[in-house]
């Protein structure tokens, strides 16, 4: 059996492990066998009998746990199993926070020790308090527009309007005694970004990953952020294809304004706050990038994410609750589902989402089948007119195109190189009769 989250081998017994013991009591808990090769081959150790009783006092003399030791005499030799419960409470080697990830020990530092010591107190980042803010110093016109969003949404009763802002935050759970919670500075505070580094969002406009053609920022509060970095997007970013039913001027835009902005929420809601880094929204011609910072839940993928149904599980529970209670996100895990289904209404590639460089992305594609960005690829008319008789119908023919753009066999053969060239069709078939071109490479 080879090494894993809970199995680790050591040919032989050194002080120093009990750095993975500590690490697998802050973890989930695992076995370390000592007198086994990396390979599970027994090894032997030929102190088996006096680690038996040594091992167990150290751990409990250093790291202040207990654990089961066993002994397992074989005829390759003698090896012992140590059995590490996963604790409640954290456990420090001299001072050191050791934790098992993977089949591998990492000593925490800096935010990700802050992160895991109020995971075990029952705690979130953005739940901790924060001294020498008080609720005057929260904006407003912010709390007010909560309230009404809250109302209309009908998530706050009517008589929610007439409450304090301390009943509000109260309610909220947005404190704690006497100080006010992280959650609320970076909802209603003016500017957030005093207390948290990073806290807010970045938009860009890319030519190629290293053109960057021009970019906004949207700060203020997350309610700010929210709907500045929503009205940036489609007034600057995304292009709206105007038409008319009767005197009804009607604007669609190139993505789904719903599947956009839950991803904005989305985004927002769950990010990494401690990790300093901003949210960041990535434009091209043919797609939109969406980063932020965060950790996938324990024992979760990005497919259980993306293509099951799951439980919500916030990465900041009090800011999400804000977030429900005035109506911006729901509270059952719909939002991948809402947003490929969007997608697809719109006649769009269903959006990417995969989790690297420590955060969520969720990449919106565009139908590039259409006559705008063809051209924008110096395709000529008739080549133009192949693709979407390709996108129409599945296929094209080298006999189609030479009917649909009245040309001779040597030109189609030509155009049609030319778009495999820029790989935008592919070669199908075998044989003079089977041979076709398609959209997608099989």
């Amino acid at each position: 059996m080879p090494e894993s989250q809970k199995i680790e081998y050591k040919s032989v017994w050194r002080d120093e492990y009990l750095k993975w013991i500590c690490g697998f009591a802050n973890a989930n808990g695992g076995t370390i066998f000592i007198g086994k090769d990396d390979t599970d081959k027994i090894v032997g150790v030929p102190d088996a009998k006096k680690l038996l009783e040594e091992i167990p006092n150290k751990v409990r003399d250093i790291l202040g746990i207990l654990v089961d030791v066993n002994l397992h005499e074989t005829q390759q030799g003698d090896y012992l199993e140590i059995i590490v419960e996963p604790y409640p409470n954290a456990i420090n080697y001299k001072g050191q926070y050791h934790y098992r990830s993977g089949s591998t020990k990492q000593e925490l530092k800096g935010a990700a020790l802050d992160k895991f010591l109020l995971q075990k107190k029952g705690k979130h980042w953005d739940s901790t308090p924060i001294p020498n803010v008080s609720v005057k110093d929260l904006k407003q016109e912010t709390l007010d527009f909560f309230k009404k969003q809250g109302v209309r949404s009908q998530r706050l009763t009517e008589e929610s309007l007439n409450d304090t802002n301390e009943q509000l935050l109260e309610n909220l759970k947005l404190k704690e005694e006497k100080y006010l919670k992280k959650a609320a500075l970076l909802l209603f505070h003016p500017d957030p970004e005093k207390f948290v580094t990073g806290a807010y969002t970045k938009i860009g406009y890319f030519e190629t990953d290293a053109d960057l053609i021009f970019q906004d920022e949207a700060h203020g509060n997350l309610f700010e952020q929210i709907e500045k970095t929503i009205d940036l997007l489609f007034t600057k970013y995304i292009k709206a294809i105007i038409s008319y039913e009767d005197i009804h001027r009607i604007e669609t835009y190139e993505y789904p304004k719903g599947a956009v902005r839950e991803a904005v929420l989305n985004a927002i809601a769950h990010k990494d706050y401690s990790s300093g880094a901003t949210i960041q929204i990535s434009v091209y011609k043919d797609k939109i990038m969406i980063w932020n910072a965060g950790q996938l839940p324990e024992n979760w993928t990005m497919e259980k994410l993306a293509k099951s149904k799951h439980p919500s599980m916030p990465y900041n529970p009090d800011i999400a609750n804000a977030l429900f209670r005035s109506g911006y996100i729901e509270a059952w895990g719909r939002g991948f589902s809402k947003m490929t289904n969007q997608c697809l209404v719109a006649g769009l590639p269903e959006p990417l989402y995969y989790y690297e460089m420590s955060g969520y992305w969720v990449v919106f594609r565009k139908d590039v089948y259409n006559v705008e960005y063809l051209q924008s690829l110096e395709l000529n008319d008739r080549q133009v007119k192949a693709v979407l008789f390709a996108k129409e119908k599945g296929k094209i023919t080298n006999s189609n195109y030479q009917t649909l753009n009245n040309v001779s066999k040597a030109t189609a053969t030509r155009d049609l190189t030319e778009l495999i060239n820029k790989k935008i069709i592919f070669l199908q078939g075998s044989g003079k009769r089977n041979i076709h071109y398609t959209l997608k490479q099989k």
